[in-house]
């Protein structure tokens, strides 16, 4: 066999090249850089975030977002653990303080959201509660949430503002928590055990009150002048592995889309310069 020029050889060479070339070239362009956010976030906001971590996935392909939902505490104990984390959303600012002050947040929390407290009665009202005064009578079963738990510190405070209400009783606090039969770790907690019927009533957030629920529940309004009002904080974490994703994220919170996704899911949206 003939063997070929040296001219053949080099062109025969640059043809290779090319041709090697190109698969990594269609690669580069039909594969997006993977990246993984981890956003650990209060469990009232389960069904906002999660719209909202789908949304930021759409516009950046490649990224994958793992939510970790649970109460407050939990959250901010896992972080102070080292739990690997990018992005932290409390219910509360006593638990974003918490990360905060052992330097494990990067920057200033904002606040982003806000909520108002509920309370929940099965449909079909087995203590024949018809106002909120009825909470106190011997025999309710009551579930609400722990102390150490945003919603839970939240409900005990509004017990008490609703003892300085007229036609309650300076006592109203007292004997209602008399009847607690479960103090829960999460909001979504004691949303579950009034569904079941396994409480005869519970508080809760009003966004915790969704489509997927509403039908097995009533809702007891609580007045506005002893109602609490939540504040929830978001902020990057220090360790944060993927920071142009995680500011990304808050920065969609933050934005008029996010904080209409919000809205829809029954938190009071805020603007985001707000203190």
């Amino acid at each position: 066999m003939r063997s070929l020029s040296k001219s053949s050889r080099v062109a025969l060479a640059v043809v290779v090249a090319l041709l090697a070339a190109i698969p990594g070239i269609a690669r580069t362009a039909a594969t997006p850089e993977r990246k993984t956010l981890q956003v650990f976030a209060a469990a009232s906001l389960s069904d906002a975030f999660t719209e909202i971590a789908r949304t930021l996935e759409r516009q950046h392909p490649g990224l994958t977002i793992r939510m970790n939902f649970a109460g407050s505490q939990q959250l901010a104990s896992q972080i102070e653990q080292g739990a690997s984390a990018d992005v932290f959303a409390s219910a509360d600012q006593r638990w974003m303080d918490f990360v905060r002050e052992r330097k494990l947040v990067s920057g200033e929390p904002v606040i982003f959201a806000k909520n108002r407290l509920v309370v929940i009665i099965p449909k079909t009202n087995p203590a024949r509660l018809r106002r909120l005064q009825d909470l106190a009578d011997n025999g309710v079963k009551l579930v609400i949430g722990a102390d150490a738990v945003p919603v839970g510190r939240y409900s005990r405070t509004a017990l008490r503002n609703l003892a300085r209400e007229p036609g309650f009783g300076s006592d109203f606090a007292t004997r209602t928590l008399r009847n607690v039969v479960s103090e829960e770790e999460n909001v979504k907690s004691v949303v579950g055990k009034v569904q079941l019927g396994e409480a005869d009533a519970g508080i809760v957030y009003r966004s915790d009150v969704t489509a997927a629920v509403a039908r097995f529940l009533r809702v007891m309004e609580i007045p506005e002048s002893a109602n609490m009002v939540a504040s929830y904080p978001i902020a990057m974490l220090e360790d944060s592995k993927s920071r142009d994703m995680a500011k990304a994220f808050v920065d969609l919170v933050l934005s008029a889309d996010g904080q209409q996704m919000l809205e829809r899911r029954g938190l009071i949206s805020v603007s985001a310069n707000q203190p």
